[in-house]
């Protein structure tokens, strides 16, 4: 007997609820994972109606084995001529527009809902030979994490940073991964960078503060400089504590954000985020993961006029809890 297409989705549904849902090596055990909800509003204003080329989006939650996409929605305006959906490389969603009108606003409002289960980092799950460091990666994990171990960074600064959470050249891994997150939150100041691009980990060190995705970077370079895999991580953070602003603010209660994935055998790619001094992946929802920053901006394109034409931009992001499974479940239905 074959099962219809709605009725195959929810059984898969279901499935993924019981596999996942069980938190397995890490901190979440209810057998229902949480739906959040995520909405994403960036507007360009212009003095007057301008043309548009191109644009690059990554505004879509990866699927992961602790975090599912349920239901995505874009609304652009105006509407582009052609719209194409795809993966890049690391399986990071990727969309891009292109658009036949004029305008003088273009305003992008992504709605998605996912099935988000928190994750922690348990020394029990660690494989034996990678507790303490250093280590070795077996040769099949050594091939595919290459692009992700090739140090960013041979720079003496550098490296005597992050001599402190090493004792003679050795260190218990679950505590140098825990120690480097909090300590890079504890001494450096997190900072609102508005600048392009990212800063030089060593002018973050010397700085003592950095934007979420300097710390980030400073975190990866201090990491593959050891032999550590590390990547970049870009997504969205629940800011649980604002959801009761919503009535006086529409869209509040979260931010786009930048976080650390380093690889250790055993639980694979755990979540490190320097910039809250947080291990696991605990209000972090990941929307790209890759090896250099520049293949994780949210939203670039182009646009033709003149500069004096550009008045603004505005970006707002909220995240919160679904009311309830069930009420969400009957809405896509």
């Amino acid at each position: 007997m074959l099962l219809s297409a709605l009725a195959w989705d929810f059984w898969s549904f279901a499935l993924f609820r019981m596999v996942t849902g069980l938190g397995i090596g890490g901190e979440y055990t209810g057998m229902a994972m949480p739906i959040l909800s995520i909405k994403h509003v960036t507007s360009y204003r212009y003095r007057r109606p301008v043309a548009f080329g191109e644009h690059r989006m990554m505004l879509r939650p990866r699927d992961d084995d602790d975090q599912r996409l349920l239901q995505s929605d874009l609304e652009i305006t105006p509407k582009p001529q052609e719209l194409a959906w795809g993966r890049d490389g690391f399986g990071n969603h990727v969309g891009i527009a292109h658009f036949a009108d004029r305008s003088d606003e273009l305003r992008f409002a992504s709605t998605v809902h996912l099935e988000y289960a928190p994750n922690g980092f348990h020394e029990g799950a660690i494989e034996d030979y990678a507790r303490i460091y250093p280590f070795s990666y077996i040769v099949e994990d050594w091939l595919r994490l290459r692009r992700f171990i090739l140090p960013l960074s041979l720079e003496p600064e550098l490296r005597r940073w992050s001599d402190q959470f090493f004792r003679n050249g050795s260190a218990d891994t679950h505590a140098l991964l825990v120690d480097m997150t909090r300590t890079i939150r504890q001494t450096f100041g997190h900072v609102a960078r508005c600048e392009k691009g990212i800063q030089d980990p060593i002018r973050t060190v010397a700085l003592g503060s950095g934007s979420c995705r300097d710390l980030a970077m400073l975190m990866i370079a201090a990491l593959r400089s050891r032999g550590i895999a590390a990547r970049f991580v870009s997504g969205y953070l629940h800011l649980a504590q604002e959801e009761h602003q919503e009535d006086e603010h529409p869209i509040t209660g979260g931010n786009t954000h930048a976080w650390v994935q380093a690889y250790v055998p055993g639980p694979g790619w755990v979540d490190f985020d320097p910039s809250a001094g947080v291990v696991g992946n605990q209000n972090l929802i990941r929307v790209a993961v890759v090896e250099n920053p520049r293949d994780a901006i949210p939203l670039q394109g182009t646009w033709y006029g003149s500069a004096s034409d550009h008045l603004a931009m505005e970006v707002a992001v909220r995240v919160k809890a679904a009311l309830n499974d069930r009420a969400f479940m009957r809405s896509c239905s």
